[in-house]
């Protein structure tokens, strides 16, 4: 809902430049998904709207990947967006009958994993510029933090993508995001608060760590309902 607000007040989508007729419907749909997803109800139909909206984005990042492959930039934009699609996924197959939990939290583990992968990448290939992101108030140092969370990236996939302490991954990656909205984004928009990047950022960063805590709840139930011998 905060993504569609912030793009029908800067007319554009995470900076992308979109034309007129795109950017207003799309703005529409994240704020009618995001509060559909709130009601039980109505939450199928929520996860349905904002895993194509953000499928739709996320192909939009493959033309640039086909034109310019060693530039990770536009990869990395689109497991960014494909993050959002398997949250998405992962609460629309859960409100059905058709999906096993275990079979669910298999498949949203390794789309998870996959996405985390590509976290690890962008932010080894970027670590100078993901170092600067890091408040220099906080010990011991901007590149120490810069490869630390490389380096729980790259763990938080391998779980995923082995189940292997998955659930524990899932909840780690969890609060290591959302840290990086307190720490990083929310910070930066109260000090710059025109800046259509510090929000459309923010937004994200939540979004992603929104999508994670729902792999780590649904991870949970299926812990907490598998009952076979261990």
């Amino acid at each position: 809902m905060t993504f569609g607000l912030i793009t029908l007040a800067w007319h554009d989508y995470n900076g992308w430049h979109l034309p007129r007729y795109i950017v207003y419907p799309a703005a529409a749909a994240e704020i009618f998904g995001g509060a559909a997803i709130q009601v039980r109800r109505t939450a199928k139909t929520g996860a349905v709207v904002l895993g194509a909206l953000y499928l739709v984005f996320a192909l939009r990042c493959v033309p640039p990947i086909f034109a310019k492959p060693q530039i990770y930039n536009s990869w990395g934009n689109f497991f960014e967006q494909f993050s959002l699609v398997t949250g998405a996924a992962i609460v629309y197959a859960g409100l059905s009958s058709a999906w096993s939990r275990e079979t669910l939290s298999r498949m949203g583990g390794i789309l998870f994993g996959l996405c985390c992968a590509s976290f690890t990448l962008e932010q080894a290939f970027y670590l100078h510029a993901t170092a600067s992101l890091v408040p220099k108030w906080v010990p011991p140092s901007q590149m120490f933090w810069a490869v630390a969370t490389t380096v729980s990236f790259a763990l938080a996939a391998v779980a995923l993508l082995t189940n292997r302490m998955a659930l524990l991954a899932a909840r780690l990656l969890t609060m290591m995001v959302v840290s990086f909205g307190l720490l990083v984004w929310v910070p930066l928009v109260i000090s710059d608060p025109h800046n259509h990047t510090n929000w459309s950022e923010n937004a994200e960063t939540f979004a992603i760590a929104g999508a994670a805590w729902i792999l780590a709840d649904l991870l949970g139930e299926y812990r907490l309902n598998d009952h076979r011998p261990r």
